[in-house]
This record gives structure tokens, C-alpha cells and sequence, in this order.
């Protein structure tokens, strides 16, 4: 398997600028914001070692797809601890809370 020609390189670079990246957590984070980034983290390697999609773990937790993508992009905003917990909880996560 070889590098990809220019031509699929120039599809994959017009298929990546369309979509919205995952966001970083800044250096400066609250203790809850830590918490949430490690939990959306946990989503991340639960699609990727499992292979499956994230309209199907969406439809595991009885959730609207979209919900799936702004976890697994970090959005770490539009949720709280409590509702990364109890999605989180509905999967066999290994995950520990330390507080502190």
C-alpha cells in the first residue's frame, strides 16, 4: 500500500474542509471541563474499538444522532457531568470519577 495519488488527497482535503473539527481542551480547563472531555473521550474509543457508527450507538442509547456527533467532537459545552454520565453509564465504559 503506497501513498495516495494526488487526486485522492485533493477528495479526502475537500471532504475534511467541509467538517467541523473536534475541539481541544484548553490548558486553563475547569475541573468539570476535564471530567467531560475525559468522558466524551471514553464515546470516541468506544466507536472506534467497537467499529461501529454513530447513528447505530445513538440508537443503543435511544438518542438523536447529532447528539453522538457534538460528543465525539468535544463539545463539552452543551453538556453537563450528570448528562455525560448517563449516557455513559448505558455502555460498558470503563471510566472512574476521582473528586477531589
Amino acid at each position: 500500500m503506497g501513498f495516495p495519488s494526488e487526486k485522492e488527497l485533493k477528495a479526502v482535503r475537500a471532504k475534511l474542509s467541509k467538517v467541523e473539527p473536534s475541539r481541544l481542551l484548553p490548558k486553563n480547563a475547569s475541573k468539570a471541563d476535564r471530567v467531560k472531555y475525559k468522558l466524551c473521550e471514553k464515546f470516541v474509543v468506544y466507536l472506534m474499538e467497537h467499529k461501529i457508527s454513530q447513528v447505530k450507538l445513538a440508537k443503543k442509547l435511544k438518542v438523536d444522532p447529532s447528539r453522538i456527533n457534538e460528543i465525539v467532537k468535544y463539545r463539552i459545552d452543551l453538556y453537563t457531568v450528570d448528562k455525560l454520565m448517563e449516557l455513559a453509564e448505558r455502555l460498558p465504559l470503563d471510566f472512574n470519577v476521582d473528586v477531589a
